[in-house]
Order: C-alpha cells, then sequence, then structure tokens
C-alpha cells in the first residue's frame, strides 16, 4: 500500500480561491495525485461543520474520479471551519469509518481531530493534534490529549495491527528542527511534549521515517509561513509522521517527504508498506 498524509493548510481555500498560494496547493494536490496513493489523509481542512459544499464535492470528483472520501469538522462549541481532517481512498476499498472522542479536554474532542479507517486485518487512523498555542497557553490540556490519545492508540492496537500519520505538533528530538538550542520553550519542543511523543512510541510504536532513514538531519515536513527565508535556507520542523505497531514495522518499504518547492508550511509524507 502507498499511503500518504498532508496538513495542506485549508483544503477550502485550495478548492475554492484562485491565489498564489491555492494555486500552490493545487499544484501538490495533483502531485499527490499523480503518485496513485491507495490512502490520503488531510489535515486542517478548514471546512464547515456540514462538511464539502457542494462546490467543494464537484472539484473532488474532478480531481479525485477514484477516490472516496470521509470527512470530520470541527462542532460547537469549537471554533466554526477550525482544524478538521479528511480520508480520500481507492473505491475499490471499503473501510469503515469512525470519528473518535478520547476524552480529551473540551473542546478539543469537537475540533474534528481524529478519523480512523478499519480494514479487515489493520486500522489506518490519522490526527491533527493541538497546538500548545502561543505563550504554551494550550500545554497543559495538551498533555491531556496526549496521553489520552496513547490510550486511543493502544486500544487500537490491541485488536489489530496499526498504521497512524498526521501532523502531531511535536520534533521529538534535536535532528527533527534545524535551531533545537532556541526553542526548548516553543510550541511543539517543550520538553513535556517530547515526553509526551516518547511515551507513544514507547507503547508500542515505530517512528518509521527514522526506521528506513536513520539519523538522518535536514529533513524537514515543516517550514514557517511567516519567516520568509525558512523555506529557502531549509530552517525546518520535522512534526509529521507516520507510525506503525512494532509487529509490522517489518514491512515498511520506505517513509519519505514530498517535495513542495517554495511553498512553505507543511509537505506531504508518504509511507509504502507491504500490508
Amino acid at each position: 500500500m502507498l499511503l500518504i498524509s498532508w496538513n495542506i493548510d485549508s483544503l477550502n481555500a485550495a478548492l475554492t480561491s484562485d491565489s498564489n498560494r491555492a494555486q500552490e496547493t493545487r499544484k501538490v494536490l495533483n502531485t499527490i495525485v499523480e503518485q496513485n496513493p491507495d490512502v490520503i489523509a488531510l489535515q486542517e481542512t478548514k471546512l464547515r461543520a456540514s462538511g464539502p459544499t457542494k462546490k467543494h464535492q464537484e472539484i473532488l470528483a474532478q480531481m479525485f474520479p477514484e477516490y472516496e472520501y470521509v470527512w470530520r469538522s470541527s462542532e460547537e462549541p469549537a471554533r466554526k471551519s477550525y482544524a478538521g481532517v479528511m480520508y480520500l481512498y481507492k473505491k475499490d476499498y471499503h473501510p469503515r469509518a469512525t470519528f473518535p472522542k478520547i476524552g480529551a479536554p473540551e473542546p478539543m474532542d469537537e475540533e474534528g481531530r481524529i478519523i480512523t479507517l478499519e480494514f479487515p486485518n489493520y486500522y489506518i487512523t490519522q490526527v491533527y493534534t493541538p497546538n500548545s498555542g502561543n505563550g504554551l497557553k494550550r500545554l497543559g490540556e495538551r498533555q491531556v490529549w496526549d496521553e489520552k490519545y496513547v490510550e486511543y492508540l493502544k486500544g487500537l492496537d490491541s485488536k489489530k495491527p496499526v498504521i497512524a500519520s498526521g501532523d502531531y505538533n511535536c520534533a521529538h528530538t534535536e535532528i527533527d528542527l534545524k535551531h533545537p538550542e532556541n526553542n526548548h520553550h516553543s510550541a511543539g519542543f517543550t520538553d513535556e511534549e517530547r515526553a509526551g511523543f516518547t511515551k507513544l512510541l514507547n507503547a508500542g510504536f515505530t517512528d518509521s521515517f527514522r526506521k528506513m532513514n536513520g539519523n538522518v538531519t535536514g529533513v524537514y515536513s515543516w517550514w514557517a509561513q511567516r519567516v520568509r527565508t525558512a523555506k529557502a535556507n531549509n530552517s525546518g520542523w520535522r512534526i509529521d509522521y507516520w507510525l506503525t505497531s512494532n509487529r509490522i514495522a517489518d514491512k515498511i518499504k520506505r517513509s519519505e517527504m514530498i517535495d513542495t518547492g517554495e511553498r512553505a508550511d507543511h509537505c506531504p509524507i508518504l509511507l509504502e508498506i507491504d500490508l
């Protein structure tokens, strides 16, 4: 199977806007389609609570004619058109989609952050992990989220192997970002968030990128849009991951980033696994 995950930073804008940014995003979507993946996971779709509009649906049908899709959006009392996730999967697959609530602090469970696809012999699940925010205002809630998410994945893993992806909003080790020395108190690289990610891996999961690529440096999945030179200077963070249950980690064939050229923010991440 070939799987691709991407924090798209507004599927809504990508499908409906003619801005330069939207055009760049559509080019990346076309690159994803050319890879012919079995499953595509998208985070931060920013759709309404009611999901894709009629216009969205028409464009999705044109761009992804071989795919079905399921989605989950932010719902009240959470912010409108915030966060949100979507799966697109080949029409010859018939997974059972679930939209779990993990008992996270309110209103995180209503922010549209997790979808799980159940296949006969494994689960594929994606997450858009809450950011700890400016001034780490949400760090306490984020720590609870991390604990609840580990419990959720362990529950899935007790039934059948798990393949998990998403924007985890955490650079796990110092080689996962360009300037660790300046960021120990920054959201995404606090000791607390890194410890939470360590607990996730210790619960029985493998970071596929590190397994396949070792301690390679200078490979990232996110570059700040607001810093004009970030992408050009490769001043990035690796905060997007494909994880697998340890017992299927030997089936991983590839785990890599998909180049987005000059477009900053997140890049798609690819996993090829023999299932």
